[in-house]
């Protein structure tokens, strides 16, 4: 399917029309892809991997959507922002090659959720175990600041991809306030009954939803984003990401997930 015309990959409706009808996360992942329905988004990722940065100018970058990362039977789901521009803009996978990345793989891999403590690049041989990591968004925005728009035309990924992990994920965390308040409407639309008020956002916050036959569970966990800022900051620290990707993997039945170790 080309570019041009009303219906192909750069049409505004795109992921809305497209993400429904895809049946397996392998063919969500290469549908995502091709999608060219923000103009802002493309233009920036392209240009980004034209210009490069100077340490990673022998590098082909990726400079397309990038799809979420991890097996389709995940319990957990982790749900970030958006690629970073040099980061899995560049490598093609979600947090690769950037410092939220270092800090993401690093507490996962302490904790017995992936292979290794780096991500450096696709083909590096990195696994995750029992973990997908998602983005509401999937092109490396501008400042790290989608719209409000390009982050409504780019929710059906999001939302057809939750529901395409078999048996589905029992816990998800998100990852930063951005995450959260995309994920509240989605799971609401997907029948998952929200608490009224809407649970604000914050680092440890739990909430469990049940299903509107009230038989399912889906526990809902707030986390600070791994961010440079967050962690350079100590507004995060090592210690606190464990501890809160621990407490998402526990709700999500992964029994044999290691202790968070001490504060770091």
């Amino acid at each position: 399917m080309g570019d041009g015309g009303q219906r192909g990959p750069a049409a505004p409706d795109f992921p809305a029309r497209t993400a429904p009808a895809v049946r397996s996360v392998a063919e969500l992942d290469a549908a995502v892809t091709t999608c060219r329905a923000c103009p802002r988004l493309v233009a920036w990722r392209e240009e980004v991997g034209r210009l490069r940065r100077r340490a990673f100018r022998d590098w082909e970058y990726w400079a397309r959507p990038v799809p979420g990362f991890g097996p389709v039977d995940a319990p957990l789901a982790l749900v970030g922002l958006a690629p970073a521009a040099h980061g899995g803009n560049r490598t093609g996978r979600v947090f690769t090659g950037d410092p939220s990345g270092d800090a993401l793989y690093a507490a996962l891999y302490d904790l017995g959720l992936a292979s290794q403590p780096t991500a450096t690049h696709r083909g590096d041989g990195l696994r995750l175990h029992g973990v997908r990591i998602m983005v509401p968004v999937h092109c490396a925005p501008p400042e790290n600041r989608p719209t409000t728009e390009e982050r409504a035309r780019c929710g059906p990924w999001l939302a057809r991809e939750l529901a395409l992990l078999r048996p589905g994920p029992r816990a998800v965390v998100a990852l930063g306030g951005f995450a959260w308040r995309v994920l509240l409407p989605l799971l609401a639309d997907a029948g998952w009954r929200l608490p009224r008020p809407r649970p604000v956002f914050g680092h440890g916050v739990e909430v469990t939803l049940a299903d509107a036959a009230g038989a399912g569970r889906l526990h809902l966990v707030g986390g600070y984003h791994p961010s440079q800022r967050n962690m350079s900051t100590r507004t995060l620290t090592p210690a606190g990401l464990r501890a809160v990707l621990h407490r998402g993997a526990r709700l999500a039945g992964l029994d044999t997930v290691a202790p968070p170790g001490e504060a770091g």
